[in-house]
């Protein structure tokens, strides 16, 4: 196994570094620094929680505390870095005696058969997605879901300390100083949290660069394998080894048939049943899938991720995550619903009764 390098997000350049100390009349004005932080705070609290929901309610929980302590900030740090601090410490209250949220797969079970009985479990606090629209996503190895999921298999004060370091690149003493413990303790967890993560493989040579045009093509084809419900199709476009889960539903299914026979059997749409509306979810893509109602219009049926592996032509798609929750359409601002007679490619319906804000291009065959 390759060595783990450090994950590593960039500040901006104009926000400075976290050592710089900042003027406290920054403070003065609370809306615009909400509004300059809001979307980082809400990747750090995501990381930490794994929850896009959760996530907004500890954002809000750190800028009441920020407001109600601004009085007694006398730029030591950075307003940045004293945010951070707070948010920090506002997750690990909350993360307290409570489990991680995992993915099916990670519940240590083994991959299921298609023919096996689906069974649901809403008692798990299931790990979320998160729109990229929603946050600051300077690096997606560090907001993509397979690191999110195995930070989630670490301890609440190891997942902190490794974000903090790795992630916002702050020194062992700033780290201790945000948690109230030792250098020393700092860099024992940070080891931890080290072998940990590389146990789960996550590396450098994991994250895939930007879509190439293959890549976007093998992407309409999926939408359009889906709208036609072409199960030779969908199983030529995942990797051999592809990996499918579908929280809440407990099962996860390993390899391109067993997928396809999933899908096959247990889907309940047919022949252009079920169209796609392109999104972004941790510095993947993504997409919305419908399905088509008795009335002849589209519903929301679940949220898929996609990691995209291999250039050219040899493009597959290596794993989907299918999130059966209606809250997530909202989230990702995705139609409430698509009207009878919509195709892949078509316009997506707007208006305030039908679509919150949000970021979606179409993709699809017209």
């Amino acid at each position: 196994m390759t060595q783990e390098r450090p994950v590593t997000t960039r500040q901006d350049p104009d926000e400075g570094t976290l050592e710089t100390p900042r003027d406290p009349s920054e403070l003065d004005d609370f809306p615009t620094l909400t509004e300059r932080y809001q979307r980082e705070l809400l990747a750090h609290c995501y990381r930490m929680s794994g929850s896009v929901h959760e996530a907004e309610d500890l954002v809000q929980e750190t800028f009441l505390r920020a407001w109600k302590a601004s009085a007694g900030f006398q730029g030591r740090s950075s307003v940045r870095t004293w945010l951070y601090r707070i948010a920090t410490n506002v997750c690990l209250t909350n993360l307290e005696n409570k489990p991680r949220r995992p993915l099916p797969a990670g519940l240590g079970t083994t991959d299921q058969m298609a023919g096996d009985a689906l069974e649901q479990n809403h008692e798990v606090a299931w790990l979320e997605p998160v729109p990229d629209a929603a946050v600051v996503v300077a690096e997606r190895d560090t907001i993509r879901l397979a690191f999110v999921a195995a930070l989630q298999h670490l301890p609440a004060r190891q997942r902190a300390v490794l974000i903090l370091r790795d992630v916002l690149r702050w020194s062992a003493a700033e780290t201790a100083e945000a948690l109230d413990t030792t250098v020393a303790a700092v860099n024992s967890a940070l080891q931890r949290a080290h072998a940990q993560m590389q146990d789960r493989g996550l590396t450098a040579d994991t994250v895939e660069p930007d879509l190439d045009d293959r890549q976007r093509d093998l992407l309409d084809q999926y939408v359009d394998a889906f709208w036609r419900k072409d199960i030779t199709a969908i199983v030529n476009l995942l990797k051999a080894e592809a990996i499918w889960e579908m929280p809440p539903f407990t099962g996860w299914y390993l390899g391109a048939t067993t997928i396809g026979q999933l899908i096959d059997r247990q889907c309940p749409g047919g022949h252009h049943d079920m169209p796609m509306v392109e999104t972004r979810a941790n510095g993947q893509p993504a997409f919305g899938l419908y399905m088509k109602s008795p009335d002849g219009d589209f519903t929301p049926f679940h949220l898929q991720v996609l990691q995209v592996e291999g250039t050219g032509p040899d493009a597959r798609v290596a794993h989907v995550g299918a999130f059966f929750d209606p809250r997530l359409f909202a989230t990702f601002g995705l139609p409430a619903r698509l009207p009878a007679g919509y195709q892949p490619g078509d316009p997506v319906p707007t208006g305030p009764d039908n679509v919150a804000t949000g970021d979606h291009v179409i993709l699809g065959h017209p």
